[in-house]
């Protein structure tokens, strides 16, 4: 019997669904959701969504620059208020939810899970355990790590054996 290999849509009920791992930081938005739910036209879409919550204080100091590089000085001078680490697991839990439901309400089938840490070692994890076609990456702006070719879509284009999107998230959740 010969596989079909990753980049073989499953076919289902007769018909094909194209599955894309989704990689976000936070809920998604209804634009969020509108954009990566019509990338493959009218082609049916399974969604394996991984969601990390804010990480630790390095993060803080890129995020700060980001938001400064986006002359959002206000968002700056608050990153120190954002919940992170554990306390970040309940927004993260509840961004998730909010996401999978808007997904699913979209028409999309969805599932996912919350990644406490190493990102791209779950996404290579549920990339080979799902079969996916593709990453699709969507996040807000990191100019500093995207400079430097250290955010997940550059290094997941490297680990992960699909095709990576990446995209930048509509508005502030």
């Amino acid at each position: 019997m010969v596989s079909a290999g990753p980049c073989a849509a499953l076919q289902e009920k007769g018909r094909l669904v194209f599955r894309s791992v989704l990689m976000i930081e936070k809920a998604l938005t209804s634009a969020d959701v509108e954009f990566v739910t019509t990338l493959h036209g009218d082609e049916a879409v399974s969604f394996h969504v991984l969601l990390q919550p804010r990480g630790d204080q390095a993060d803080r100091l890129l995020r700060a620059i980001d938001d400064v590089a986006l002359g959002e000085l206000d968002e700056a001078a608050r990153e120190g208020d954002t919940p992170e680490g554990e306390e970040a697991k309940g927004f993260g839990e509840r961004a998730l939810e909010v996401s999978l439901t808007a997904l699913r309400a979209s028409g999309s089938e969805a599932d996912g899970r919350l990644v406490e840490d190493h990102p791209l070692d779950a996404l290579r994890s549920l990339v080979s355990e799902t079969g996916a076609d593709e990453v699709i990456v969507l996040t807000d702006p990191h100019y500093v790590e995207e400079f430097f070719h250290r955010d997940w879509a550059s290094r997941a284009r490297h680990k992960v054996g699909v095709p990576v999107l990446k995209l930048f998230s509509h508005s502030k959740a």
